[in-house]
């Protein structure tokens, strides 16, 4: 196997190159696809750095970089304010794990960086990265395995704890008794940035009432997911859902779907009275939906929220990290760090925030 590593000269060349690949790929999460990896790709990635893994002839995985301040960043671009669209469940795009790990050690050679900074991974992904932890935080990504609650007879709701079916049932006779409880999909591009611009008022209402920003403050970020939701409309990758009470907005649910995995990214939710819980009943509603068209996972990306783990079933870890050559000078001291913090069985890791 060879790995080749490059600028990457054309945008629309590696496109047709990613698809190629990504077509082929187990268990491709939406953050690995050319949908969200290419959105706006050439403000996002200033330095991209390229990485091939090839066979025979035969192109077994792709690895997208950005050359950032001497750190190769997976999928982003090392400025804070162009990765405030987070990216989850990230991984190069890779046939076979042999490639991920030969790819990850040719990105150590890369000209121009000495660390690697990978963003949403998985724990198998950064074990098959190498070098050194000098930096790593983690987040719980709650989810629904559907084919559980299938297993278990089909009634989701019933597969939910008691408090939990009390306040969900307590709050949808809340919002019946206004009229009809009704979730809907966007039916075409038109309508989805309607819904996108009106779940981002409510988004920012709520959020700005807690004295923070939210996803979508600024001039980039607002560029950014108009850009994802035309392309994500086009590949039929995108679940925009809108839930109304008596013709009244609940909420809206910002949702990728890609091969049976629903990945729930944002909301923006009506202000509640009495018993209503609003994020409660739209993710409600929307896990009976992805259960009866057959889905695999609803899956709540990274966040522990208290409805989140009311909802699911199971959950995975996502990490950040920065990583080292594991015999460069950070990467010993890195390591001597860490040894001895596992002797002191109280002390809290090293992580860096989010």
């Amino acid at each position: 196997m060879q790995v080749r590593i490059a600028p990457v000269q054309s945008l629309a060349e590696l496109e047709g190159q990613w698809r190629a690949v990504e077509a082929r790929v187990p268990g491709l999460s939406f953050f690995q696809s050319w949908c969200w990896v290419g959105c706006l790709a050439a403000e996002r990635y200033p330095d991209p750095v390229l990485l091939r893994a090839e066979q025979d002839g035969a192109v077994l995985g792709l690895a997208l970089f950005n050359r950032h301040r001497g750190r190769l960043h997976l999928a982003a671009s090392g400025v804070p304010a162009l990765d405030a669209p987070f990216v989850e469940h990230n991984a190069p795009l890779a046939l076979s794990h042999d490639a991920m790990q030969a790819m990850f050690a040719a990105a150590w050679r890369a000209r121009g960086a000495h660390r690697l900074v990978l963003d949403g991974t998985d724990p198998l992904t950064l074990a098959a990265a190498g070098g050194t932890q000098l930096r790593l935080h983690q987040r719980l990504a709650p989810r629904v395995t559907l084919d559980a609650v299938r297993a278990a007879g089909g009634d989701y709701l019933a597969t939910r704890s008691g408090n939990a079916r009390y306040q969900l049932r307590r709050s949808l006779r809340a919002y019946a008794s206004r009229g009809p409880v009704v979730l809907q999909h966007a039916a075409d591009t038109a309508e989805a940035l309607v819904w996108l611009g009106a779940m981002i008022h409510l988004h920012e209402v709520t959020w700005q009432a807690r004295g923070q920003p939210g996803a979508f403050a600024t001039e980039y970020l607002r560029r950014f997911h108009h850009a994802l939701v035309l392309r994500a409309m086009a590949e039929q990758t995108l679940d925009m859902l809108r839930v109304t009470s008596g013709g009244e907005v609940v909420g809206y649910l910002y949702n990728f779907r890609l091969r049976g995995q629903v990945s729930a990214y944002q909301s923006g939710l009506a202000a509640a009275a009495g018993h209503e819980k609003p994020g409660l009943t739209c993710h409600a509603l929307a896990i009976e939906r992805a259960l009866a068209d057959g889905d695999a996972v609803y899956d709540f990306l990274g966040g522990a929220d208290r409805y989140k783990l009311s909802l699911a079933n199971d959950e995975a870890p996502l990490l950040w990290a920065e990583l080292v050559p594991r015999w460069s000078p950070l990467g010993m001291a890195a390591r001597l760090r860490q040894a001895w913090r596992r002797s002191e069985p109280h002390h809290a890791p090293v992580s860096i925030n989010r």
